[in-house]
């Protein structure tokens, strides 16, 4: 029995890079759609012209736990420049509205769900930047410090706003 598993496990796990999309840097993101926490949902491609940023997060994540308030104040100061952030829990073991206080306090958006990448992210956390024009600029598995966000956010910020 113990040979079966194994290469069917071997056979999942060599077919789920090929069916889930990646996020690369310098390529187009695919096309991304989030569920948010209030169950509403949104496209990356409704946010064409913004920079956004994607957190994958987990509550039992201590570098979790001092990127998302740094996260959420440093979109505070940005959004008004044609940011956004998106946090997305990677964990089902803490209900929703387990988390809703949180959320309540969070300027960034929580998202419960992604669809068109991969929710399975090499560590929590793991940060992706697409820029103004929809392209990956940022992918990285670890918590992002202020100066990793100042030096990777701003620029791109700073980028003219791309014509309809």
């Amino acid at each position: 029995m113990r040979y079966w598993i194994m290469p069917l496990t071997a056979a999942l796990a060599a077919a789920t890079p090929a069916m889930a999309k990646e996020l690369k840097v310098g390529q187009p993101a695919p096309p991304i759609e989030l569920t948010l926490a209030d169950g509403t949902k949104t496209t990356l491609a409704e946010h064409r012209g913004e920079v956004v940023v994607v957190n994958f997060w987990a509550t039992w994540c201590v570098p979790c736990r001092a990127e998302l308030p740094l996260l959420d104040a440093y979109y505070r100061k940005i959004s008004k420049h044609g940011a956004r952030v998106f946090a997305v829990t990677t964990e089902g073991s803490v209900p929703i509205y387990k988390m809703k206080a949180l959320f309540a306090a969070l300027a960034i958006t929580p998202a419960k769900g992604i669809k068109g990448i991969s929710r399975e992210v090499p560590a929590v956390p793991t940060n992706y930047i697409i820029d103004r024009r929809g392209v990956v600029r940022y992918a990285k598995a670890g918590a992002m410090e202020l100066d990793d966000l100042n030096r990777e956010l701003i620029p791109l910020l700073n980028e003219r706003v791309p014509a309809s």
